[in-house]
């Protein structure tokens, strides 16, 4: 714990500094780029000050800063607390053009996506796969960045399937799965709607497609997979903000029908 003297600093844009294992050497990590810099330049730290840390794959604490200097911030590290828990939702996403992808990435993340599933459909223009992040598999920045924002440490999986029929008809049998989603404008029922006969949240797989949407044949394939089509409404989203409003929309009907039962077991209130 920090001691009393130890001035605290204010919650910050990178509301947690990430710390790699393997940079960790008896408690002290030596932190130069970027993580250097914010500490430097944005929070102004100063020797004994507290900032908030967490080891990628592992717990989250405090870090006291020690010695600073024009490239270094040295910090002693402690890292007891568990990070927050994992939404359990597996997103299923038609690739979009790579300086969405970035947000999507950051996006997911943040709000706690166990894994992400980057597939192609009719829609996707096959140039996205030669395009970075994802030919050269660089997606921990964007990562790392989400994780920065809701202080967690446990990064989502990330897998890349450019091919639509092996992965619907070979990969989605294999993940289980209590609720199956599929966004569409013609989805003919709510959200709400499709997830209320989930009493008990298990896993939910959640497919959102493309700028375009996905065709009839998709679709299809989809529901032949045991996924049920919603939709939001007359309004068509972007899918950097589809992404978000409907994963907190599930979360919420999920928690909202999981607590039914104990709200129907309150007794009513007497009218006086």
């Amino acid at each position: 714990m920090a001691s009393n003297f130890q001035r605290q600093l204010p919650p910050f844009p990178m509301n947690l500094i990430l710390i790699q294992p393997e940079e960790v050497q008896a408690s002290e990590v030596r932190l130069t780029g970027r993580r250097a810099d914010h500490l430097r330049k944005i929070l102004k730290v100063q020797a004994g000050d507290t900032v908030r840390v967490g080891i990628v794959n592992g717990m989250i604490g405090i870090g006291i800063v020690g010695a600073i200097s024009r490239n270094e911030v040295i910090l002693q590290v402690t890292a007891e607390t568990q990070p927050p828990a994992k939404l359990n939702l597996a997103l299923i996403l038609a690739l979009p053009r790579p300086i969405m992808l970035k947000r999507v990435l950051a996006q997911a993340t943040a709000l706690g996506v166990k894994h992400l599933f980057l597939i192609n459909a009719s829609r996707v223009e096959k140039s996205f796969f030669e395009a970075s992040p994802v030919k050269d598999n660089t997606f921990s920045p964007f990562i790392e960045n989400g994780l920065e924002q809701a202080v967690d440490t446990i990064a989502p999986t990330v897998s890349v399937h450019p091919r639509f029929k092996p992965f619907v008809e070979d990969v989605i049998p294999s993940l289980a799965a209590s609720l199956k989603l599929i966004a569409h404008p013609n989805g003919g029922a709510s959200l709400a709607e499709r997830a209320s006969s989930v009493k008990t949240p298990g896993a939910t797989l959640l497919a959102i497609g493309p700028e375009g949407g996905w065709i009839d044949y998709e679709i299809t394939k989809f529901q032949e997979a045991g996924f049920q089509p919603f939709s939001l409404g007359p309004r068509i989203l972007r899918v950097d903000t589809a992404v978000p409003a409907i994963i907190a929309q599930i979360d919420l009907v999920l928690q909202l029908n999981s607590r039914s039962p104990e709200i129907n077991k309150r007794p009513a209130v007497s009218e006086v």
